[in-house]
């Protein structure tokens, strides 16, 4: 059975050229509290990684952002992440790919902030996006495969239909609703736990896995 994905790029929103460094950090903090159950799924199945070691990387960003005279040992943590990384080529079911873009996108999060680099930061929403579109298409591909049976056509997954699945359709919804609100975010603790709450106010993952 041979796959093939017909894509088409879709730039960043260009409200995301017009956050601040913290308000750019906070959103994509945001967007990862929704990728972290996916990595908790993924690492309590295959009996791998520290699920514990995210969730605590991620509460210690969001210290950051509320107290900004805490102090966050980048290199400390970016090397203790390496550490739960998975290797795709060690696991044999799709939860692995999720996990790995979880770790990523934190990885990005704090090499972001540790480099004050927006490009690094900008990632992490692509990842997001990314994770929700591979599930889609393997999902959709296999719907395919399901219709046609053996001996089937080529299957061909549009990028369309990927765009247009409720899965990610909530996904940009949901970044462009936490992006409308980091826009105008002051710079303080409350801010940071409106994002939190509203990343979570679904009690799913960007998958759709409950939380």
């Amino acid at each position: 059975m041979q796959i093939f994905l017909w894509t088409c790029v879709v730039p960043n929103p260009s409200t995301l050229k017009r956050l601040t460094l913290w308000q750019l950090t906070a959103y994509s903090a945001a967007l990862i509290e929704r990728m972290l159950p996916n990595y908790q799924m993924f690492s309590e199945a295959a009996e791998f990684g520290d699920a514990k070691l995210l969730r605590n990387q991620l509460d210690l960003v969001w210290q950051r952002l509320a107290q900004p005279q805490f102090k966050l040992n980048f290199t400390v943590q970016l090397e203790k992440l390496e550490e739960v990384i998975p290797n795709v080529e060690d696991f044999d079911f799709f939860g692995v790919y999720p996990a790995l873009d979880t770790c990523m996108a934190l990885g990005s999060l704090l090499q972001g902030m540790q480099d004050k680099d927006f490009q690094t930061l900008n990632n992490v929403a692509l990842l997001s996006k990314g994770s929700v579109s591979y599930y889609l298409e393997l999902m959709l591909a296999q719907e395919q495969a399901d219709e046609q049976g053996e001996g089937g056509d080529e299957i061909v997954i549009q990028q369309a239909d990927i765009d247009a699945h409720p899965l990610m359709q909530w996904e940009m919804e949901t970044q462009q609703e936490l992006l409308d609100f980091a826009l105008q975010a002051k710079e303080n603790k409350a801010s940071c736990q409106t994002l939190k709450t509203m990343a979570l106010s679904e009690g799913m993952s960007n998958l759709g896995i409950e939380i």
